[in-house]
């Protein structure tokens, strides 16, 4: 599968004559029970190149692939192998948005680069309040979720993730996509 991916991409780089762009990085760094368990895929080998394909995939068609060969090789999907691929819809999702960070930052959930007008900032403010905007490092704070207003506890797994896409949607969505950071000029003083 890979040889054949592999000639396929060299194949495509040759008949644009330009290479590849490659799919832009994206950290999530969330409190999500995410990954493969040894009894479900015993081998080392088997296991690292199913996080390969999963991390590398650009679409969501790219992940429903990997989910049914997963099924179709090892049988039914534990819990952390959903949420797994549920973290890599969600990377696709924030990619979209031009995002390429989204983690957990105390209690706060960071997402950047973000570059909102104000109108977004006010829209901001009415949908999360306390939420924190920084333009000049282009990150938003959100209020990470709790499951009451008060003795609640932390929202976590695949709910904090649905909860981070209902955030990209309301805020991001239908935005530019953020550019590199213009650069920083110094004036002198006399």
């Amino acid at each position: 599968d890979l040889y054949v991916r592999l000639v396929g991409e060299a194949v495509e780089e040759f008949k644009s004559g330009a290479p590849l762009e490659p799919v832009a990085d994206i950290r999530v760094e969330l409190p999500v029970d995410a990954h493969l368990p040894h009894d479900y895929i015993a081998g080392e080998r088997l296991r690292l190149e199913a996080y390969r394909r999963i991390a590398e995939a650009p679409d969501d068609a790219a992940i429903e692939a990997v989910r049914e060969e997963l099924v179709d090789r090892y049988g039914a999907l534990p819990v952390a192998v959903e949420n797994l691929l549920s973290v890599a819809t969600f990377r696709v999702h924030a990619r979209r948005a031009g995002l390429t960070d989204v983690t957990l930052q105390g209690t706060l959930v960071r997402f950047g680069p973000v570059d909102l007008p104000e109108s977004g900032v006010l829209r901001m403010q009415r949908l999360y309040p306390k939420t924190l905007f920084k333009p000049a490092v282009r990150t938003m704070l959100v209020p990470r979720p709790m499951t009451a207003r008060v003795g609640g506890r932390p929202v976590l797994d695949v709910a904090l993730l649905a909860w981070c896409r209902e955030v990209v949607d309301a805020l991001l969505e239908g935005l530019p996509r953020p550019t590199a950071a213009p650069p920083v000029e110094l004036k002198e003083s006399l």
